[in-house]
């Protein structure tokens, strides 16, 4: 059996040491790191166990290049092997307006996955800003029940950014403000 100590301390420098990458090399991404990457996201907690979420894998340059034209923040797309778009599936919604939390927290983990297999990740908003939800529904055709949440980019990292401390004990109260 494993030590548990040593599966702490590989947790918590995954946690500390992921960083968002958005220059990624010319390599593509093999399906079944794919398949690990979305694996954990579908290992988030949810709501009420319902795990209110959809994903659509992207690869086609032609998609990608329509992410860049309606997506101020996201052209690095354009340059990367994959992309991995969350939704919220508001028919698997056990307790209403908690899907976000859900896609959130399937989105760290998807992360999280990307940076403990070697790859690098950023994840770029795309719900609650009408505008962008509408152009991703038009774009991948996204049924009527089916939110676009955000849109993680993923590749092998080009570039690497150091971690930094971001612990502040002014942020953190105890039993009152």
């Amino acid at each position: 059996m494993e030590n548990r100590e040593d599966k702490t301390l590989e947790i918590l420098e995954a946690i500390h040491t992921r960083r968002s990458i958005r220059k990624y090399q010319d390599k593509e991404i093999p399906d079944e790191m794919i398949r690990t990457m979305l694996s954990a996201a579908m290992m988030a907690p949810s709501a009420g166990d319902e795990r209110a979420w959809q994903f659509v894998v992207v690869t086609d340059q032609d998609k990608k290049e329509q992410i860049t034209a309606v997506h101020p923040y996201v052209s690095m797309i354009a340059k990367a092997p994959l992309g991995i778009l969350v939704c919220g599936d508001l028919t698997k919604e056990k307790y209403e307006g908690y899907w976000p939390q859900d896609c959130s927290a399937a989105m760290q983990n998807l992360l999280l996955a990307a940076h403990g297999i070697g790859l690098g990740a950023v994840w770029t908003g795309i719900y609650p800003m009408a505008e962008r939800m509408e152009k991703f529904v038009s774009i991948f055709g996204l049924p009527d029940r089916i939110i676009p949440f955000g849109l993680a980019v993923v590749g092998w990292p080009a570039q690497s950014i150091p971690s930094k401390e971001r612990f502040t004990q002014e942020c953190v109260h105890y039993n009152k403000w």
